[in-house]
């Protein structure tokens, strides 16, 4: 599909605004304030918003979003934001979490886990898992269901997301119903034609990927590893229910929709959608876009029916 004219402009202005990383900007703390400066479009009003912080060595921030009615129990939803591993935190994600929060009908945590390259591989991915654990643990105490708990996350968020499945599942850890992986960066070592094909003019270069994984790894050899690129495990069995949302203009794409051929292939309940017409990130700007209020509908959609608010 072409992309709408609309689409186009919204796309061309994004580009314009995000920080020219691995090119004129190679700090990841310049690229940072650059993207602070980014306005975020609005998002729904909640009845109740809170910062807290996980204890533990180090603490984790997390931001804590609850739905209307505030009575629960609720579906609980952990979500790890994008941005490359370097970049983004709870406030350039609030508005995804807000819409995630209506939506869903759920009470969703926002983990702000450490970024790279101050803190690389695994640092993330240790944040991640003890946040799930954590959510699991006080879901009661949130007005939630633990036994209705879900992580999701978008790009490198939904890498997080995937992987402290594979480790929950390995090590025996909190039980996870649902994973909602939006537009998500599952392999490193990637060679599909989508990484190709997309590799330039839609927001997520070749080289963002690039310069990224550089921040993000101690050492090359290390994007082998399952927790670095989940899609090359040798197994998916036995993983929660999934949805994968894909954007067809986006170098992630193949890799998202062959994680969710893989889920299948292992016996593992998945729905993947392609959002055509539509490029990374863009749920960003999804009351901008057409098609991408559809598409987080169509993920809200699965959510609920994984894990219905009514059923607690």
């Amino acid at each position: 599909m072409a992309l709408h004219p609309q689409t186009d402009a919204v796309l061309q202005l994004m580009t314009a605004t995000y920080p020219d990383i691995g090119g004129r900007i190679t700090d990841a703390a310049a690229a940072r304030r650059a993207l602070s400066r980014v306005g975020q479009p609005p998002a729904p009003h909640l009845p109740r918003v809170e910062d807290r912080v996980i204890p533990g060595t180090p603490e984790i921030s997390i931001r804590i979003y609850w739905p209307r009615p505030e009575t629960g129990p609720h579906p609980v939803i952990v979500y790890f934001h994008g941005g490359g591993f370097v970049l983004c935190g709870l406030d350039t994600h609030d508005g995804l979490c807000r819409i995630l929060a209506v939506g869903i009908s759920a009470i969703v945590i926002a983990v702000d886990y450490r970024l790279s390259p101050e803190h690389k591989y695994p640092a993330a991915v240790e944040d991640a898992y003890r946040a799930v654990s954590w959510a699991r643990t006080q879901a009661v105490s949130l007005g939630g269901d633990p036994e209705r708990l879900v992580v999701a996350g978008d790009s490198a968020g939904g890498n997080l997301a995937t992987v402290t499945c594979l480790r929950a599942r390995d090590d025996d850890g909190p039980a996870i119903a649902f994973q909602l992986l939006l537009y998500p960066w599952l392999d490193f070592m990637a060679e599909l034609p989508s990484r190709r094909d997309n590799a330039e003019g839609y927001y997520l270069t070749a080289a963002h990927l690039r310069w990224f994984e550089q921040q993000y790894l101690n050492e090359p050899r290390e994007a082998a590893h399952p927790h670095v690129s989940p899609l090359r495990a040798r197994s998916l069995a036995g993983l929660p229910p999934a949805m994968v949302l894909t954007a067809e203009y986006d170098p992630l794409r193949d890799e998202g929709e062959a994680y969710g051929a893989r889920l299948a292939e292992a016996g593992v309940p998945v729905r993947v959608y392609r959002a055509e017409g539509l490029f990374h990130s863009f749920l960003a700007m999804v009351d901008f876009l057409p098609g991408a209020r559809e598409a987080v509908e169509t993920a809200c959609a699965a959510v609920r029916s994984a894990v219905p608010a009514g059923s607690g």
